[in-house]
């Protein structure tokens, strides 16, 4: 771990390399860490409106991700832990969840994610959403 990282994500040997999928296997989280616990964010807008289109609502989803975690001084940098709902996951569905968390992470190592394929979400015409957990380091 860096002094300046909450967290370290890391792929031990013996298991096969997540990165083409778009998350690690561990993170190990310091003791002077901060966490929180964002509740699900779905593809919907501000105003309630959700895109029928999979990667537009991904990439919303992040966005209020991102929104949820600013509101508390943290950024995508410092999730660790997700949790991926998808309605009617596929293979295709997967690849543009990729793109999308490429997008919103770079080339940096991705957080751990359990992806979990369902029926349905809260809202009728919501496709995908992220449950995340988050470690900011306490100031010294």
């Amino acid at each position: 771990m860096t002094p300046s990282s909450a967290f370290q994500l890391s792929n031990p040997e013996g298991l096969y390399d997540p990165s083409g999928n778009a998350y690690s296997h561990v993170a190990e989280v310091r003791a002077d860490s901060r966490l929180l616990f964002i509740a699900g964010q779905g593809g919907e807008d501000s105003q309630g409106q959700l895109s029928p289109v999979f990667a537009e609502q991904a990439r919303q989803a992040l966005a209020n991700l991102e929104r949820a975690l600013a509101s508390k001084g943290a950024s995508l940098a410092q999730v660790f832990k997700l949790t991926l709902l998808i309605v009617e996951h596929s293979e295709a569905r997967l690849h543009q969840w990729v793109a999308e968390a490429d997008r919103a992470w770079g080339a940096h190592m991705k957080p751990t994610c359990t992806l979990i394929p369902v029926p349905r979400l809260a809202l009728d015409g919501m496709l995908v959403e992220i449950e995340a957990v988050a470690a900011v380091l306490l100031k010294t």
